[in-house]
């Protein structure tokens, strides 16, 4: 496969951007290649610098949820454009978004429009300490919250831990109020809220992670989650930025059948454009400016051309819910191709799904917490990658994220994908 141009690209960006790139994982040094450059996208397929096709399973990493350039989407975008980019004023739309947000997330009364999922959790638990009066916060380890200083943190070696820095620049004394629990594991939640419970202001959580692989949360662990939060007087935040709206459109929350008290949304409702919001019950989210004490702002939050387009992706998925039960299908397609594939050649990975995400990992399930994901093989995954890439398929570039589907998706991409993983796992069971 010809990536002259993407590798002309990426060797002018590496003089101005670090690393080459805008976010670390498009830098495809997870699966030790250079970054591939994309310069349009349509339906189910992207197209690079070079003018190779790719049937695509990132989707933007989600938002991408019906296809790229979906023309009931972009229809009149160049009419919304006319009227101007941004205010930095109140607009009707803004106000239309956030009531088809509250009409559609029966857990959240109100909501707050910002310019991404880290604005959106970083907010969240802003709130949820100024409505508790508490300092300490609850997150699980593999879980990924955006990359505000005090949610860049990682257990240590024991079960009950206080946070350690996983990045440079974060001061341990910024996450000293951050408690890791291991994900999916009632036993750890309950002895750190015995031990902590007086004093932690919230829990955040992703339902569904989607940062460590794909990892669901159990219900009964959920329900647990839900249960010791009430009484403690604890805030249970779901992180929805990648699941809201995307694995139904009540999101994880709908799913599960759990209602928490706050949630951070993103992707979707952005219909393309960088976007977030967080959301929660009436007398938490009046604790925020200018009603409240808790203070949050943002020149472009609310930005009118974002909240158009997020406003048409949300109703054209509220009219057409279908499309949900036709995803879902899709990737259960996928993964009974994939799972007899590995049972036919005898490589030791699997296959998981939860409704119409997946992930592919090298190693052997089940997989419930960060440990066990940590157990994948991730230089296997990284040849694997190499060899559907050069069959026309993007997958995520790490072995620790999602493949999401697309409604643009084909039964002639699900055959081909399949087609393509029987080769590429046959290939690298005889390197």
């Amino acid at each position: 496969m010809n990536l002259e141009k993407s590798k002309k690209v990426y060797k002018e960006g590496i003089k101005y951007i670090p690393g080459g790139v805008n976010s670390p994982v498009r830098a495809f040094k997870s699966v030790c290649t250079d970054p591939v450059f994309i310069s349009k996208g349509y339906g189910s397929k992207i197209e690079d610098e070079d003018g190779n096709t790719y049937i695509d399973y990132i989707c933007s990493w989600g938002p991408a949820i019906l296809g790229h350039s979906n023309q009931e989407l972009m229809e009149g975008i160049e009419d919304i454009i006319k009227d101007g980019l941004s205010f930095g004023l109140p607009t009707k739309v803004e106000v239309d978004m956030a009531k088809l947000m509250v009409e559609s997330y029966p857990a959240i009364d109100m909501v707050r429009m910002v310019n991404s999922g880290t604005e959106a959790t970083m907010s969240a638990i802003r709130v949820a300490r100024g409505y508790t009066n508490k300092n300490k916060i609850v997150k699980f380890e593999g879980c990924y919250h955006g990359h505000s200083d005090s949610l860049l943190v990682k257990s240590g070696s024991g079960t009950i831990t206080y946070g350690v820095p996983t990045s440079l620049g974060v001061p341990e004394e910024i996450v000293k109020n951050t408690l890791v629990c291991r994900y999916n594991d009632i036993k750890d939640l309950k002895e750190t809220f015995e031990k902590h419970g007086s004093d932690i202001a919230g829990v955040i959580i992703e339902p569904v992670a989607g940062n460590m692989g794909l990892v669901p949360a159990d219900k009964k662990f959920l329900e647990e989650l839900r249960k010791i939060t009430k009484e403690y007087n604890s805030l249970l935040i779901f992180d929805e930025v990648i699941t809201g709206f995307r694995i139904d459109y009540g999101g994880a929350s709908e799913v599960y059948g759990i209602k928490p008290d706050m949630a951070c949304f993103g992707k979707i409702i952005g219909g393309g454009f960088p976007v977030g919001a967080y959301g929660g019950k009436k007398e938490i989210m009046e604790m925020v400016s200018p009603l409240g004490g808790v203070y949050q702002a943002g020149t472009l939050s609310g930005n009118p051309l974002a909240m158009h387009m997020g406003y048409k992706n949300l109703k054209i998925l509220q009219r057409n819910k279908t499309v949900y039960k036709d995803m879902e299908e899709m990737a259960i397609t996928l993964e009974k191709g994939i799972a007899e594939n590995i049972k036919n050649i005898g490589i030791k990975a699997t296959i998981v799904r939860f409704k119409n995400m997946l992930t592919l990992f090298f190693g052997e399930g089940p997989f419930r917490n960060y440990d066990d994901v940590q157990k994948c093989d991730t230089n296997v995954y990284a040849k694997y990658f190499k060899e559907m890439l050069n069959r026309g398929i993007m997958l995520p570039p790490a072995q620790f994220e999602c493949m999401f589907l697309s409604a643009a998706h084909t039964k002639e991409d699900l055959e081909y994908t399949i087609k393509a993983n029987y080769e590429s796992l046959k290939a690298i069971k005889e390197l």
